[in-house]
């Protein structure tokens, strides 16, 4: 039987590579026949999730919240490091100075990442916006939704704030950020399915000791990680109470 991995599809297109080389190191350490499969949108990752069709997958805080509680996935490890966090950002030379400068009708760029879009959402509450009174323009890449602000296709912008780190520093310069989420709790974890959790103490082992060679370090930066951690059942309840609150 072959298990099948897959993204979030969040992650930075240049980072393609690196999840491949991470599956083949995967596969290869815990002998077990494991297939990469990317999609390009959370539409059709969460109908692969809904046809059963993934094994063990690297989701955001929103999908690992349904697969946990829905689906019987287990979380077991997730990046060292700070919090997921996001960005409300607008162009440097806008006249836009903070979230209660915006009006009805503001123009907001955004991803598909259900994790960021909620977030940024709320992030706009201080200025009496919703979906209701705000124009939406859906973008594939977080660059295009640096773009879509640059170019004065969208008012503001929502981005993770890595997203946004790894922008260039001349395309930095000609944005500013409004405002920075502080959830402090919510991340991005590796989860596995029911199929393979009698695997769960070896992959959650291998993982963690993962940054102790060489090889595995130089995969892991090359995935913007420093080294995986355990995660605790009841800190994956937290998180997930903690979305369930925000998405009220």
């Amino acid at each position: 039987m072959t298990f099948n991995f897959t993204v979030s599809p969040s992650f930075p297109n240049e980072r393609i590579s690196d999840w491949y080389i991470f599956n083949t190191w995967l596969q290869r350490a815990l002998s077990l026949p494991i297939h990469l499969e990317l999609y390009d949108s959370f539409g059709a990752q969460r109908a692969a999730i809904a046809e059963g069709k993934v094994d063990i997958i690297y989701a955001n805080p929103f999908d690992a919240s349904l697969l946990v509680r829905e689906k019987g996935f287990r979380a077991i490890a997730r990046p060292q490091g700070a919090p997921d966090e996001m960005v409300v950002i607008t162009a440097n030379e806008s006249p836009i100075r903070e979230i209660p400068d915006l009006q009805p009708g503001t123009r907001v760029a955004c991803s598909e990442d259900p994790s960021v879009n909620t977030v940024g959402r709320i992030l706009l509450e201080p200025a009496n916006l919703d979906t209701a009174n705000t124009v939406e323009h859906r973008r594939e890449t977080y660059i295009q939704v640096a773009r879509a602000i640059l170019r004065g296709e969208a008012d503001v912008g929502f981005l993770p704030v890595e997203a946004f780190e790894a922008l260039s520093s001349i395309v930095r310069r000609d944005l500013r950020v409004l405002v920075t989420s502080q959830l402090q709790v919510v991340h991005h974890v590796l989860l596995i399915g029911p199929g393979l959790i009698p695997h769960a103490e070896q992959i959650t082992e291998l993982l963690v000791s993962m940054h102790e060679t060489e090889k595995g370090r130089g995969i892991l930066e090359a995935l913007g990680a420093r080294a995986w951690q355990a995660v605790q059942h009841e800190d994956v309840e937290f998180m997930i109470d903690i979305i369930s609150t925000l998405t009220q």
